[in-house]
Parts: structure tokens; C-alpha cells; sequence
């Protein structure tokens, strides 16, 4: 959650165990679970949805 917030995302609202995060020139909301740890697939899914690369994900 902190290298999204880094990459210029912010909370909006949390409902269970999820939280959500937008930005401001973007068009969806990304949805990510508060687990201890993410499955690889889910991880990619979100760095993917959130427009990022996966080298500049690991960079932040």
C-alpha cells in the first residue's frame, strides 16, 4: 500500500478488510486487501491496473 501511496495514490475509504485508493487523473479504483501477504497474481493485477511497471513498482 505505501508504493502505491508513493506513486501518487491516496486513500479514499476502507470497508472491511479492503481499502480503496484513487487518483486524481485517473479513472479506476484500485482495491487492496489488508492481508499479511498478497498472491503474486493479485499483486500484479493491481500494479497493472494501477498503470505502473513492475520495475518501477519495486523501485518505490
Amino acid at each position: 500500500m505505501r508504493k502505491f501511496q508513493k506513486a501518487g495514490w491516496a486513500i479514499v475509504r476502507q470497508k472491511g478488510s479492503h481499502v480503496m485508493l484513487t487518483k486524481p487523473d485517473y479513472q479506476w479504483t484500485l482495491s487492496i486487501p489488508q492481508h499479511n501477504e498478497l498472491g503474486p497474481g493479485v499483486l500484479r493485477k493491481l500494479i497493472r491496473q494501477a498503470d505502473i511497471t513492475i520495475e518501477k513498482f519495486n523501485r518505490l
